[in-house]
């Protein structure tokens, strides 16, 4: 990749129209100092300003140097930002994005963190307004510090270096096709996963790497691999190290992903591919990013659950690929029959004429799951739990086919 561009801010009344800057190159005048960042902060109960919401399309202005190919896609997408539409959602002065777009998650404690510290003493102060209320909001609370914490240690100028590294994406969905076309079963994305919030730690002989090598062998088309450190045990190490070992499988980048910088961050570590959880993320939000991972070589994966955010998405243009999980957000409670729900009548009919592909997620263990959710218009599967907890994780996916799915046997 020998260039870095995103989509500039639209304009705004009574704002003079954003600059466009580079952050991938130092000014000389600014070798000492910071860079200068535009920053959307909430207060806590005491006045001070909390850590940053989210990378704002300052943050991400075009940056188009060399490649006349990325110069022609940051033009387009500017045209298009031009009539204000793709943008990242506008700027709150909340601490939440709660209510836009049907959204509940709100993206960080809007009376401010429930730990404080008086001299060398610390104590907290729970209420409704800093408690958590799913586990999702919880992981989304903590990611909003964290990715903080990793743009003040890596600001997107530096990413430059590790995206001009970077091996070139492989076309994720393209992959997808090609499993589906030879075996006449959903594609699989078989995930690289050690533990979560609800089951604990899946597989104590974790060896990213063997996991993901048996996979490939065994027939998967491509590979998620979760890169959340507090409550899945993931890393990004484990996607760097699966990419570097040769395995030619597109690798997902399974994260939560609340900024865009974020992207250029999975970019550079070799992924193929990103989630999109529309849960957390406004309309706008999402026809942003889409934008960025476009321009990156990237697909994207965007995770629904419910009928109104199948509904939000459907809507959104230049969407591929739509995830259906089949957890409920709220009560963790898993039923396969909400992919066929969702998929039902000119709901489907309309995701089928606009050619997205819907991967099933959740709940997936048997030869009739993945019969059931097949015939409700699946074309891809995303499974982890019911393959890592195996013995021998590659050979049990001819056991949640029921065949032999591999492309030695293909062949055959």
């Amino acid at each position: 990749m020998e260039a870095l561009a995103t989509a500039p801010a639209p304009s705004r009344p009574g704002l003079p129209p954003p600059t466009r800057r580079s952050h991938l190159r130092r000014p000389k005048a600014l070798a000492t100092s910071k860079l200068p960042r535009r920053v959307i902060a909430a207060l806590h109960m005491d006045g001070a300003r909390a850590a940053p919401l989210r990378c704002t399309p300052a943050e991400t202005d075009a940056v188009a140097t060399a490649s006349d190919q990325t110069e022609t896609a940051a033009a387009a997408v500017e045209a298009t930002e031009q009539g204000n539409n793709g943008a990242p959602a506008a700027d709150a002065p909340a601490a939440s994005i709660e209510g836009l777009d049907g959204i509940k998650i709100r993206r960080r404690p809007v009376t401010g963190p429930s730990v404080h510290h008086v001299g060398p003493f610390q104590f907290r102060l729970e209420n409704e307004g800093n408690t958590p209320r799913n586990i999702l909001e919880k992981i989304v609370w903590n990611k909003d510090v964290e990715i903080w914490q990793m743009k003040e240690k890596m600001p997107l100028y530096r990413l430059k270096g590790p995206l001009d590294n970077a091996p070139p994406a492989r076309d994720f969905v393209a992959a997808l096709k090609a499993s589906y076309d030879r075996t006449a079963l959903p594609a699989l994305i078989a995930e690289v996963k050690k533990a979560s919030p609800s089951r604990g730690v899946l597989r104590e002989n974790f060896d990213p790497v063997e996991i993901a090598q048996a996979y490939e062998k065994n027939g998967a088309a491509c590979l998620s691999v979760l890169t959340d450190s507090k409550f899945f045990q993931g890393s990004f190490d484990y996607l760097e190290a699966i990419r570097n070992a040769g395995v030619k499988c597109p690798l997902l980048c399974k994260e939560f992903i609340i900024d865009a910088w974020q992207l250029y961050y999975a970019r550079s570590k070799g992924a193929d591919a990103v989630l999109l959880i529309a849960a957390i993320l406004p309309d706008r939000d999402i026809s942003y990013m889409l934008k960025i991972c476009k321009i990156l070589g990237m697909a994207a994966l965007v995770e629904v659950h419910d009928e109104r955010e199948i509904d939000r998405v459907i809507g959104i243009d230049g969407i591929q690929l739509i995830g259906i999980n089949n957890r409920n957000l709220e009560t963790f409670e898993v039923d396969i029959s909400n992919t066929k729900n969702l998929l039902e009548g000119e709901r489907g009919q309309l995701i089928a004429q606009k050619d997205i592909i819907v991967v099933g997620e959740s709940g997936l263990f048997t030869p009739d799951h993945v019969s059931f959710v097949q015939d409700a218009g699946v074309k891809a599967i995303l499974v982890g739990e019911s393959l890592i907890k195996q013995e021998d994780p590659g050979k049990a996916i001819a056991g949640l086919f029921g065949k032999d799915i591999s492309p030695v046997s293909s062949a055959v």
